[in-house]
């Protein structure tokens, strides 16, 4: 047997090719949709990819599974359990084999059963896989979503992200029995190859370690070890980290089918001149410069998203999906245009419409048009300001981290001096915060600060201050900090 694991740092996504070196055959688990990757590595390996499968409806990334499909002729294996709401639309259309729970198939002489493992999603399967060549017992388990290295999958996101109502509790119970189940089931030796790692948004405290075995996850898992139900429901709805907007759009990308794109397709670089019409158009046009070279100068109405590890994260926050956008790309990057059309088109953004180079920035300031910037300042700076009362303070981090200890001054008793917006939900929330005073916007170390900052002003706000040093250097600092009240569960596991 053959196996291979791909992963996608900015998604934090793994996915998996297994083979059968005896027959050339080889199946694909939970593709992205770069789909070159899985093919370079399978014609090294002198092998043909005959067999395509995920693990369920991804919610964070569009699924290369259809793309893959037609770049390759493999035979589309997907989920038939949950209910009609978690079908794959495009499934007769493939002549897909649809799986429910113990469905047996054959990759050469791989073996791979399917066994339902629902909670995370109505439809989540998970793949046994057994090397039948040399053994009959099960090697390992491609667990998707379903168990992490030190974590299980969250069973909050049909809820909070798909806005289907009252799912929450019952996915958790449901997740508690599928775990319960998978533990008396499948053997301690078996190694659990996840689909996310460290820094995916699919749960809140993922590992960085690639694999593990469900032996040592009994052991150390949080997940794993509660045995009470109603204990279980508790802790793995607690302190879940805030789901991206764009995930309700994932779901129904990947239910419906993806756009086959057949490649990245670069955008036009558009001439320097045009950047005020497409602003007053009412495009959104997004600096994908650094916050330091944005704060520097920009042309009014842009929004920072630096061209970083999180960049298609926070893309797919503000992004519309309905309309064309635009980007501005420094044009001493040899590269930059085509990572950021890869990692757009990876969250589903394919309507990026063209690009100006940084002398687009030259051009605005050549039309006597001044640019904008943003004031950087320190915790002192800001410790000061408050004292005299003459700044609010907007806190973008998580719920979480707000929980665990946030700047004093919240509450309307102290006159509401600091606010708690998350950076994803600043444009549905903008209303909330006074434009009478200048603004201080932190997170917790400068990166989403600055994407905040530069949304404010897009918006109108006239006098926004950043802490690029965040909430780290307020505490450093031994400034006070002020602590939510959290439940025990929610506590323990964190």
């Amino acid at each position: 047997m053959i196996l291979k694991r791909f992963y996608d740092d900015k998604l934090a996504q793994a996915s998996y090719l297994v083979g059968c070196a005896a027959t050339g055959e080889a199946m694909v688990v939970d593709a992205n949709r770069d789909v070159d990757p899985y093919v370079r590595a399978a014609e090294e390996e002198g092998l043909e990819i005959t067999h395509v499968t995920e693990t369920h409806i991804h919610a964070d990334y569009v699924s290369g599974s259809r793309e893959l499909a037609e770049r390759t002729g493999g035979k589309l294996y997907l989920s038939d359990e949950g209910d009609a709401d978690w079908k794959y639309a495009f499934a007769k259309d493939y002549d897909a084999v649809l799986l429910k729970d113990g469905d047996i198939f054959e990759v050469g002489n791989v073996r791979v059963k399917a066994l339902h493992t629902p909670g995370h999603t109505p439809e989540h399967l998970s793949f046994v896989v057994t090397d039948t060549a040399g053994a009959d017992q099960p090697m390992g388990v491609f667990t998707g979503d379903f168990i992490f290295v030190g974590d299980v999958g969250r069973p909050d996101l049909l809820e909070k992200a798909a806005k289907i109502a009252g799912t929450m509790e019952a996915g958790a119970r449901t997740l508690f029995q599928s775990l319960q189940r998978f533990k008396r089931e499948v053997p301690d030796f078996v190694q659990i190859w996840p689909g996310h790692g460290a820094g995916s948004a699919c749960g809140k405290s993922l590992g960085a370690v690639p694999q593990t075995t469900l032996g040592y996850e009994k052991l150390f898992n949080w997940g794993l070890a509660i045995t009470d139900e109603r204990e279980f429901v508790e802790a793995v709805l607690a302190g879940q980290p805030e789901p991206p907007k764009y995930f309700a759009e994932m779901k129904r990308i990947n239910k419906a089918g993806p756009a086959v794109l057949g490649g990245f397709k670069l955008p036009r670089r558009l001439a320097e001149s045009r950047i005020e019409a497409v602003l007053d158009e009412g495009a959104l046009v997004i600096d994908t410069r650094s916050p330091a070279e944005f704060a520097g100068g920009h042309v009014p109405g842009t929004i920072n998203i630096p061209l970083a590890r999180s960049f298609n994260t926070w893309a797919g926050w503000l992004t519309p999906y309905d309309r064309d956008f635009y980007l501005i790309v420094d044009d001493r990057c040899g590269h930059c245009v085509e990572e950021a059309t890869r990692d757009l088109a990876m969250v589903g953004l394919d309507r990026l419409a063209g690009y100006f180079g940084t002398g687009a920035i030259a051009a605005w300031q050549s039309q006597s048009q001044p640019l904008q910037t943003v004031e950087r300042v320190t915790a002192d700076e800001v410790a000061s300001r408050l004292r005299d009362r003459s700044v609010r303070v907007l806190d973008v981090r998580g719920q979480s981290e707000w929980d665990a200890g946030h700047l004093p001054g919240a509450s309307p008793d102290e006159g509401g001096q600091v606010l708690h917006i998350p950076v994803g939900y600043l444009t549905d929330r903008i209303d909330e915060i006074p434009r009478d005073a200048p603004v201080v916007v932190h997170c917790q170390g400068g990166g989403r600060s600055a994407i905040a900052a530069s949304v404010l002003q897009a918006n109108g706000f006239r006098n926004v201050v950043d802490l690029p040093g965040g909430f780290t250097e307020w505490r450093a600092g031994g400034k006070p900090v002020e602590r939510e009240e959290r439940s025990e569960a929610a506590a323990e596991v964190s």
